[in-house]
Parts: C-alpha cells; structure tokens; sequence
C-alpha cells in the first residue's frame, strides 16, 4: 500500500513530551491553563488547543513503581470512519491527501458530532477555529519530503516515519525481537491505521483514553454501515467458504490416510 506510516514503538518512550511540544509549535497553539490531578501527565486530555497527548499510567510492579507511556493521537485510518460521515454530510470536509494523512478542512464546521464517527474518540472541537480538529500528520511538512514535527523532535526514537511497506516491515522484525523480553508485546490495528502502535506490555498497562473494546466494536460498525460494506462482507464470505473447503480437505486427506 502506498503512502506513509509512523511506527510508535512505546517501549523506548520516557515521557519526556517533546512530541507534545513540536505539534504545539508546528500548529501555532496555545498552552492550556491546567491544575494538579495527581499525575504528571498535562494536559489531560486531547482538545482544540492540543492535538497530541502523552497519557501517563502509574503501575506497581514488585513494590516498585513505574510508568508506562502512550502517545495519544488521530490514528490516521487506511478507510477513515470520520471520513465516511463526513462524504454523507459535507462532501470535501475530510480529504485523504496522495501520502494518507487524513485532513480535516473548515468544512468540519458543518458536522455535528464528529468525534461519534471516530473509533477512538479523537476529534476535538475547536472553539477558537469554530471547526473539527486534530493531529494532521503534518501533511505540509510531509508533502515537502520532511518528517512530521513530533518523529523529528522524539529522542528516543519512539517514533520512525516512513514509506508505509517499510514500517510495516519494521513494524514486524521489531515486534519479534521485543517478544525475546516481552512476551506480551504485540502490535495494534496494522492494517486498519498509519499510526501502528508497538506495545510492550498487554494493554491493560496503558493509559489508552476510550476502551480499545469499545474502539474496536465502533470501527466495525462503520465499517458494516460503510458503502464498502459489500466488498468486505463479500471477501470476508469468500474467506469463510475458502476455510471450509480446506477444512473439507484437511479432514478428507486425514480419513485416506487412517484407512
């Protein structure tokens, strides 16, 4: 598939926010007014003003404590939900440029209720703009042959932009080698985002914002509401029937073989 992607391996994240604070300077906004809630994680949400967020969970691991970190951002979807409302309501409010950045425009502000289309809850309204807002996957920079502001300012190499067949690639040997120490480590919705997450632990041990069951039920829906629905229930029949006939197969040869 063609396009970028960002591999998001949160198992060299330290928390230290220069993500937050690029997106911030790329996108001209503002710092918000928070208080003390009892952790180091600030903001405390994503909002207009904040299109990325670090989230922090505290853990107690052998009596001692430790944190896990999840950067917390529009995923980026290969078929975009939002999108799919959006087409129905005001044609040309999201765009899906040649690279797959997802682009909301100042047509947003004719949907009502779009963060109900995201499967992660990620739209924000923005006050200030009067429109639907979020992490943009800076396609300005991207289409110029740069890096999106948060991978360029990440330290520790959290983060690595690329040609998508390429992170997907690394995506997979690195899921492999962190399996050696973390038997738990997996990888989040490979083929459904451009934003592929690299846990290390199960996900129970992550501050992930809205409920990945909930997240996972909402995308299926739309994607059966979708006006692709016929070609995935056509393929995914396919592959049904496909199975049984191996099934058919495997327990025919097995039968030869017995006799």
């Amino acid at each position: 598939m063609a396009g970028k992607s960002v591999l998001i391996d949160v198992s060299k994240c330290i928390g230290c926010r220069g993500c937050q604070v690029a997106c911030k300077q790329w996108n001209e906004l503002p710092a918000e007014k928070t208080k003390n809630r009892g952790t180091y994680q600030n903001p405390p949400d994503l909002s207009g003003m904040t299109y990325t967020v670090v989230r922090f969970k505290e853990l107690s691991v052998g009596g001692e404590m430790k944190w896990n970190f999840f950067k917390d951002q529009c995923r980026h979807c290969v078929d975009p939900p939002c999108k799919m409302t959006a087409d129905d309501e005001a044609p040309g409010a999201i765009v899906v440029d040649d690279n797959g950045c997802v682009v909301y425009t100042d047509k947003t502000k004719q949907l009502k209720d779009l963060n109900e289309a995201c499967p992660w809850d990620i739209p924000r309204w923005s006050d200030v703009k009067s429109e639907w807002v979020k992490c943009t996957f800076c396609h300005d920079r991207v289409a110029n042959g740069l890096k999106p502001a948060c991978v360029k300012a990440c330290p520790t190499g959290t983060l690595t932009f690329g040609d998508r067949d390429k992170i997907m690639a690394l995506a997979q040997k690195r899921l492999q080698d962190l399996g050696k120490s973390y038997p738990n480590a997996q990888l989040m919705d490979l083929e459904d985002v451009r934003w592929i997450y690299l846990l290390h632990e199960a996900e129970d041990r992550f501050e992930m914002g809205l409920l990945r069951e909930v997240s996972k039920v909402k995308y299926g829906m739309k994607k059966v509401f979708s006006p692709m629905a016929p070609v995935w229930l056509t393929a995914g029949f396919l592959g049904m029937l496909f199975k049984r006939r191996e099934e058919g197969m495997r327990r025919e040869k097995e039968n030869v073989e017995v006799s």
